[in-house]
Parts: C-alpha cells; structure tokens; sequence
C-alpha cells in the first residue's frame, strides 16, 4: 500500500511539472504575439529652415495608419548639441523605433542612433547621409546644383558664429517650388534658423553602417543636389532609394504620401 501511495504521488507531481512549464510558454508565447503587433514609434526630425510643422501631411498619415508619431523640435545649433538632445528623446521611447531625418536631419539622426538598439532602420528625406569627418556643407558642394548660398542673410549671436536664415523672397524658388506660394510664405515667416558651426561640423561614425537605411531622392532639389543625395544612398546600401521626380528639397511637404509610403516600409 505505502508503495501504491508512493508511485501515485510521483505521477501527480510529474503530471503537474509537464502542465505548469506548458502554460507558462502559452503566456509567454501570448506576451512576445503581443509585443510583436505593437508598431514602432516614428520619430521624425525636420532639418534646418523648417520645423516639426513641415511633417504634418507625414504625420496624419502615418497616425492614420496606427503608428505613433514623434515630430521631434531640432534645436539646429551643433551636430553633437542636436544629437544629444534627440539621444535623449530616444532613450524616452519605449519599444521599435523608425528613425526619418529631412535634410540637415540626417546629420544629426546618423549620430543620434549609433548604438541604439531599438532603432530598426532610418530613413533619409531629402537628407544628408554623411561618412565620418564629411560636413553638411561639404557634402552640398560635392556636386554641383545647389543655389542655396545666394539666398542666405545672417545674423552675428555674438559669440563668434551666426546663425542663417533664408531670404523670404526668396524661399518659395529656393526651399519649396512644389508647394504652393500660400503654404511657402508661411514656412518662410516661421522657418528656424540654423548656426553656420553646424552645417561645418565634421561628422562622428555614422549609424547607417549598422541599421538598415531607406532614401528619399528630390529630383529637382535646389538645396542638396540630386547627384549628392543619389551618391550617399548609394554608399550607404539603401535597401530601397524612391526618387520624387520634379519634388523640390520640401519634398516630405509637397509628397507626403510618397514619404510616409516609405517610412511604413521601413517600419516592416
């Protein structure tokens, strides 16, 4: 008898040690389909002679697709100051993030994404794509075709360097000549400058090297020339370059559907 009782408690403790590690991977596996649903936030930074409002028609659609949204406020001052800052933006988001950088944004996503892990992929709007040691100006003038010198004021900060701003006249031809006159005076009224230090700042270890990249080429962009932005998607193995024939350097403004197409791409 005190042999029965004894095999009997064995095979219920055996019967429960199978069940209890079952149901726990059941939950598991319940918990990773769950966290596997959820949508990566997108983060996007404007570059300079813009704000976050140049993402808006981005951004209804990528919230009209279920995506949470962060247009991030780039302070525009230095690569290493802007970086930080959106380091710590970053390191405030929980989850999968998509990284898109319009223009000098790029410079500034190249760096603030090194290292993290919970950037899957960036995508470049427009936008620089720079290899250590290169600048923003210096890769505006690697090809030919921008014009944006001749249309910049400056304004002496008192500290040695200015910051630029473009001529409000001369905006709409410059900056945005696929949006419409109304919308471009606009962006020119409220357009934040940048310091000069920044567009000259040599750049750190680009995170492109690590994280999958995505291009937005403008065909008829007056800031960054098409051949500058075709050459840094193609150093960089864009796993996929869209070129916006005919979109100015305002591209994200004029083609947001073809912008946030690409980012949900990313995002997948």
């Amino acid at each position: 008898m005190r042999v029965r009782k004894v095999i009997a408690v064995l095979g219920t403790l055996l019967a429960l040690a199978a069940v209890v590690p079952s149901g726990a991977g059941a939950g598991a596996a319940e918990d990773a389909e769950k966290q596997g649903a959820k949508k990566p936030t997108i983060v996007l930074v404007h570059g300079a002679f813009a704000d976050a409002s140049s993402w808006n028609g981005v951004v209804e659609r990528l919230q009209r697709k279920g995506f949470p949204v962060v247009a991030v406020a780039n302070p525009l001052r230095s690569i290493t100051g802007d970086a930080n800052y959106l380091r710590q933006v970053l390191a405030s988001i929980e989850g999968p993030i998509v990284l898109a950088g319009h223009s000098y944004g790029g410079m500034v996503q190249s760096a603030a994404a090194l290292g993290n892990p919970n950037v899957k992929a960036l995508v470049y709007v427009a936008a620089f794509a720079p290899e250590k040691g290169e600048s923003a100006l210096e890769l505006s003038n690697k090809f030919p075709g921008s014009t944006l010198g001749d249309t910049l004021s400056t304004i002496d900060i008192g500290d040695g360097s200015k910051d630029l701003t473009i001529q409000q006249d001369k905006y709409w031809q410059q900056f945005a000549a696929d949006v419409s006159r109304k919308d471009a005076t606009l962006a020119a009224a409220t357009q934040r400058p940048i310091n000069d230090t920044a567009l000259t700042e040599k750049a750190g270890e680009p995170a492109w090297q690590t994280i999958p990249s995505y291009f937005v080429v403008a065909g008829k962009d007056k800031n960054i020339p098409i051949a500058a932005q075709k050459w840094m998607a193609e150093r960089a193995h864009g796993r996929a370059v869209v070129e916006v024939k005919g979109a100015s350097h305002s591209v994200a403004v004029s083609h947001p559907d073809t912008v946030a197409d690409l980012i949900v791409r990313a995002a997948r």
